[in-house]
This record gives structure tokens, C-alpha cells and sequence, in this order.
């Protein structure tokens, strides 16, 4: 070979790499912006909620949004603007939830959506994590007689269309044996309204839903049982747009600390004094020592901020979850019996 063959040859082969890179799928999901950037700039978080979810995203009397999954992403408002408030709330239907996210039009979904593999392997999206473990069941009058869903069989029951209740409810009752009309309604309060009315037989998502319900119904709420038997697995968690991974680190790690300040015994309450712990752990969670913030894009005191703000996961269970009447089961640390595990911060 010619030794002046050999720029052309090397101008080619960067080229075609170059052309690589471009159609490769590690550049196809390099985001078109800088997300983090984007809510700096216009100092406010947008994020994905549940409509009339009691306990989850509901305002107060005030306007005032309210609940879980509100609290998570004041909790994210808090590590990356530094206050809480600075938060807007968008109620996001089952059907249109993801394209919310997708476009843009939300910062992060924060509602009640179930982590599947499908979800996150076809739709461009990234969970960040498990903020409540959940599951389908099932509602019905009390005056049906009906105390265990194998007594739904030929019942009708509505279910939200698009949802994995659907495919969990079809399945079920094609496992069981057993026969069931569905009656599909997209609105959440439509579905209700349906269910009071007495056009199905059972009411089925998420138990977490169907107690909010119960709990919004007031001194009615005995008039609907909720049946013994959770038929499905629902992670439920905060989802951002899968390609920038900086985000996705800040939210990751938000509720990572919110539980590893419960694990710790730092609270809202008593974080002015946990500041001078000498404990190794404590000290990294609150910035003392460690420098994690530098490495999530935020300053070093994120996450004291936002526990003196926004309170650690048990805090915010306490506040939400307590007063629509669900045991903590399942959502306690692995230390206390539950699932909930967070990897260590150092």
C-alpha cells in the first residue's frame, strides 16, 4: 500500500464510524435535551400524577396537591432547586400518561404505573426505582354477600382499558376457570361513578386505588368491601425518559435517601441534630462527608434538604398512606420484614 493512500483510507474509516455511531441505538437514545438543565431553567419540576388518587395525588380543600407520589417529587424539586414547592402537578390518565412523558410535557411520572419489562424495553421509558409494592384486586358491594373473588365467576367488572389490571383481571379469571365480562372506562371517576351505579359487579386495580376510593367515600365507605386476595404483582415507581442518565441518577437516588434516612432514624424532626452524628453513614447521607452530590449534578446537601423538607420515607407514609387505612406490609424495610431496600450510599 501507498503511504499516501493512507489519510484517504483514515478520513473513510472515521467516517464510517462516525455514520455508525449516529444509527447506533447507544446514540438513538441520547436525549435532545438536557433535562436537568431544562427544569433549572424554568425553576419548576413537572411531574406526571394520578388524578383523585386519595393518599397518592389529590389536592386538599386549598388546591394544595397532596400524597405520595407528590411527595416524591417534591422530594426530587428539593435535591435539584432547592425547595420543595417548586413543583407542578399534572393529573395524567392511564391512556395518555406515557405519551405525556415521552413528549415531554412531563419531567418525570411519579403515579400509580407498574414497572414491566415491556414498559421499559418498548416505550423509551426508565424506572428508577420502587416507590410502593402494590397489587390488583378487587371491589364489591358489601350487600353482594361476596367475600372472596372466587365468587366473581360470570360477574362483570370494571377495569381500566390499556392498564395491567386488564391483562392481570383477563388472566386471572382464565387461570380460575371462571368467566367474567369486562367493562372497560378510561376515566378513573367515570369507572367510580359506574361501579356505584351498579352497571358491574366488581371494581378492580390496584388495592392502593381501590382504598383510596373506599377512603374518599367518608362514613359510606363500609358499604364496599375490598376482597382478600391480591391477584397480580404491581411495583409501582417513578418512570423518566430513558437517555438521560444524570436525571435518572437524581431521581434514583431521591428515593434511595428517602429510605435510607428512615433506615437511619434521620427525620425532618430531628435533622438538625443528626448533623453532628459521628456515625459514617449519617454523615454521607447529609453531606458531611462523601461529596455524593457532586457526583448527581446537585450540591452535597441535597438530601439533608430535602428530609428537612419533605421528611423520610416513613414520614411520608405516615402523612398519606396511614389515613386511607393500608398496612405498611410489604412496603417496610427489609429490616422490619419488608421489601424495600436501598444500596448503600458511599
Amino acid at each position: 500500500m501507498r503511504l499516501s493512500s493512507i489519510p484517504r483510507l483514515l478520513g473513510a474509516g472515521m467516517l464510517f464510524l462516525s455514520a455508525q455511531m449516529l444509527s447506533s441505538p447507544a446514540a438513538e437514545a441520547q436525549p435532545a435535551t438536557d433535562i436537568m438543565g431544562a427544569i433549572r431553567g424554568r425553576g419548576m419540576l413537572i411531574c406526571g400524577v394520578s388524578p383523585s388518587t386519595a393518599g397518592f395525588a389529590l389536592p386538599d380543600s386549598q388546591g394544595v396537591w397532596r400524597g405520595l407520589d407528590v411527595d416524591i417529587c417534591r422530594a426530587i424539586a428539593s435535591a435539584l432547586l432547592g425547595d420543595a414547592s417548586r413543583v407542578r402537578n399534572v393529573p395524567t390518565s392511564v391512556q395518555q400518561r406515557f405519551t405525556a412523558l415521552q413528549s415531554g410535557e412531563v419531567d418525570v411520572l411519579a403515579r400509580n404505573t407498574t414497572w414491566t419489562l415491556g414498559r421499559e424495553a418498548s416505550l423509551g421509558l426508565a424506572f428508577a426505582g420502587i416507590s410502593f409494592y402494590d397489587g390488583t384486586g378487587f371491589m364489591v358491594k358489601a350487600a353482594s354477600g361476596v367475600t372472596s373473588s372466587r365468587g366473581l365467576d360470570g360477574a362483570t367488572v370494571c377495569v381500566s382499558p390499556g392498564s395491567t389490571t386488564e391483562l392481570g383481571v383477563a388472566d386471572y379469571f382464565r387461570q380460575t376457570g371462571m368467566r367474567f365480562s369486562p367493562l372497560l372506562i378510561e376515566d378513573i371517576e367515570a369507572m367510580r361513578g359506574a361501579f356505584i351505579a351498579g352497571r358491574c359487579d366488581a371494581y378492580a386495580t390496584d388495592v392502593s386505588s381501590l382504598a383510596a376510593f373506599r377512603y374518599a367515600q367518608g362514613a359510606n365507605g363500609t358499604a364496599w368491601r375490598i376482597l382478600p386476595e391480591v391477584i397480580s404483582k404491581e411495583p409501582l415507581g417513578p418512570a423518566i425518559r430513558k437517555g438521560d442518565w444524570k436525571f435518572f441518577d437524581l431521581v434514583r437516588w431521591t428515593l434511595y435517601a428517602l429510605l435510607t434516612a428512615e433506615e437511619l432514624g434521620v427525620t425532618s424532626q430531628n435533622i438538625d441534630q443528626m448533623m453532628d452524628s459521628t456515625v459514617p453513614e449519617v454523615q454521607r447521607l447529609l453531606g458531611r462527608t462523601g461529596g455524593l452530590g457532586t457526583a448527581l449534578g446537585v450540591d452535597d446537601a441535597w438530601a439533608a434538604r430535602m428530609i428537612r423538607q419533605v421528611g423520610n420515607y416513613a414520614e411520608m407514609w405516615e402523612r398519606n398512606i396511614v389515613p386511607i387505612g393500608i398496612e405498611r406490609g410489604p412496603n417496610r424495610l427489609w429490616s422490619q420484614g419488608g421489601l424495600h431496600y436501598a444500596p448503600p450510599m458511599r
